[in-house]
């Protein structure tokens, strides 16, 4: 069980890694339809439907991001000690 459990936090510290890139891409698409609108930039790549919208893009890089910090701390939660026992200042 110990063995799974640990393959399973290598496994979402890999997810982690790769979900970190894809949250900053979905944040650069995001910037792009934002700055589309006013002309700034060239036209946005998606043209008609759900994601052609920029708000569409931040949201979802803020969930892959999201995603990317939780499992980052499931999957480094066995490097932590546990904490010490506290004794009591005063003797029995």
């Amino acid at each position: 069980m110990v063995r799974k459990r640990r393959s399973n936090r290598r496994l979402a510290l890999a997810f982690a890694a790769i979900l970190t890139p894809a949250a900053v891409m979905a944040a650069a698409l995001a910037v792009w339809g934002l700055a589309a609108g006013p002309n700034w930039v060239s036209n946005f790549a998606i043209h008609t439907g759900l994601l052609s919208h920029w708000q569409v893009w931040l949201g979802f890089a803020a969930v892959l991001q999201t995603a990317s910090h939780l499992l980052n701390r499931y999957g480094r939660a066995a490097d932590v000690l546990p904490a010490a026992p506290v004794r009591p200042l005063v003797r029995p």
